[in-house]
């Protein structure tokens, strides 16, 4: 689930995208974006709030692979590219 884009469904963020960087237990993942949700400050979000895609960040699973975490910018440009090249075949709910 790491690496994974995913749509926030409610709250204030709703419709905006973001990156899964952790994963807290089964109803709970770690979410940010790098831009107004930047990685010293993700969002805690229960996975019902959230629309799974079927795109990847590799970029990010690459860097917490390793170990490290991810600067802004790079989750920023991840998820542009991603999203600017429709990197999928479609959004499906998990």
């Amino acid at each position: 689930m790491l690496g994974r884009v995913v749509f926030s469904k409610t709250g204030r963020d709703g419709g905006k995208p973001f990156v899964i960087v952790q994963v807290v237990n089964e109803r709970y993942v770690i979410i940010c974006d790098g831009d107004t949700r930047k990685i010293e400050n993700p969002k805690m979000k229960n996975i019902k709030h959230l629309q799974f895609t079927k795109m990847t960040s590799f970029e990010v699973i690459d860097y917490l692979n390793k170990g490290e975490i991810p600067d802004n910018h790079i989750i920023k440009k991840s998820l542009k590219r991603i999203l600017e090249r429709g990197e999928s075949d479609g959004k499906e709910v998990w």
